[in-house]
């Protein structure tokens, strides 16, 4: 997803969208209503209560790789916070138990000797992914909200940055890759579909992991400097 300019909040919704739909998610994660006739951005953000200068930083860093610094100076911390706990939910409610209902679908009752080493693969990716969220819950998310009333603490956001690790990603890559070379089905549609969500699901997920790394860490160490 590369664009030469960023989004404003006088551009309109449905123009954001058609730009590129996986914009889409990201709408959903914050809570943002269907329904947008020919509200702009601004509009949209302002009538559901979300901070439009995070909802533009946010969604013209997804689209760009590029922070806008335009809109940097206006969000907090516990803006893009509301972003990321918002996204746990999407995943572990959501979007994890969809591909796992997508892949028991896909199976083909001839393998029913690898099928459940597939589904015991996918299940270990989601304990992993949900004990990275946990992490984030109980103990990031509290101090970043902490810093940003004001109050102090003896955590430092240097201790998140170095336990994100690969692990997610490898349990990832060792499913695709025994889907992708070791599994003949009937139903290959079915397979091909199942597929495509974890490959998204995947590239989702390492946005998540960007958000963090480039926008919510140093957001965080600057304030720790300051005190």
């Amino acid at each position: 997803m590369r664009i030469n300019r960023f989004f404003t909040a006088r551009d309109s919704v449905v123009e954001l969208i058609e730009h590129d739909y996986n914009v889409l998610t990201v709408l959903s994660r914050f809570s943002l209503p269907l329904g947008f006739g020919q509200k702009t951005i601004g509009e949209l953000c302002e009538e559901s209560g979300i901070h439009t200068d995070a909802f533009l930083l946010i969604i013209n860093f997804l689209l760009t790789g590029e922070i806008d610094m335009a809109t940097l100076p206006g969000v907090g911390p516990a803006d893009v916070v509301y972003f990321l706990h918002n996204s746990h939910d999407y995943y572990l409610t959501y979007k994890l138990p969809h591909i796992r209902a997508n892949l028991i679908s896909a199976l083909d009752e001839s393998h029913k000797d690898i099928n459940p080493i597939i589904i015991r693969f996918f299940d270990d990716y989601t304990t992993l992914v949900k004990k990275h969220f946990n992490y984030e819950e109980k103990v990031v998310f509290p101090y970043v909200r902490l810093l940003s009333e004001g109050d102090n603490s003896d955590y430092r956001i240097d201790v998140f940055r170095r336990h994100h690790d690969d692990e997610i990603e490898e349990k990832l890559g060792e499913l695709k890759n025994i889907i992708l070379r070791y599994y003949s089905t009937s139903m290959p549609f079915k397979m091909y579909d199942a597929l495509a969500d974890i490959y998204n699901c995947e590239e989702d997920l390492k946005s998540h992991a960007r958000i963090e790394n480039d926008i919510l860490i140093p957001m965080i160490s600057r304030i720790e400097r300051s005190h």
